[in-house]
């Protein structure tokens, strides 16, 4: 089954708050747990997210939400549906200190920002609003702190911006058609 979702490209400043905050060198498929990664059922793996860390995140969870990470976040194979399911409960982002170059690679292709941002993963606490400029990478945290990442490079924000890899492929193949026969 594929790994395709047509999720709409981020708002300009997302506003929501931390849902998790994960440590070092996690491990994308826990979030779903092993068993269930060739799941793509919005449902099934509703009643699975994080059920092993908090039973009730997918309740609490809202819109424009983001889940923060340390070192290395999305380590291990890069699997599509422990994200599909994040997705679907409406995380926003994902903000960490460093992404395993898969994760970074497949989650950039469906169009999440993937923000690094030095130093979020201590500076910010389940609960804590926040509002990502995903542009420029500066995340606001409600009381005052501002923390400053890496901005993603002119080509990730086209693809962001249009929902994923495949659409902007799309879009432009649409706007500079082969004129060859």
């Amino acid at each position: 089954m594929s790994a395709a979702r047509d999720y709409p490209p981020p708002p300009d400043l997302i506003r929501g708050r931390v849902a998790w905050v994960f440590g070092d060198d996690f491990d994308i498929d826990l979030v779903i747990g092993v068993e269930n990664i060739k799941s793509y059922d919005a449902d099934f793996l509703r009643g699975k997210v994080m059920q092993a860390y908090d039973p009730t995140f997918a309740d609490r969870v809202r819109p424009g939400d983001v889940i923060v990470g340390g070192r290395n976040f999305g380590y291990g194979h890069p699997h599509y549906p422990p994200m599909v399911a994040l997705r679907d409960l409406g995380i926003a982002a994902v903000l960490a200190e460093s992404f395993s170059p898969g994760f970074w690679r497949g989650e950039t292709h469906n169009g999440m920002p993937l923000l690094t941002v030095p130093g979020i993963s201590t500076a910010v606490t389940i609960g804590d609003a926040v509002q990502v400029d995903w542009r420029t990478a500066v995340v606001g945290v409600d009381g005052g702190a501002e923390l400053r990442g890496d901005p993603p490079s002119p080509r990730v924000r086209r693809v962001i911006e249009a929902g994923g890899s495949v659409k902007l492929l799309l879009a432009e193949h649409a706007r500079n058609p082969s004129h060859q026969h």
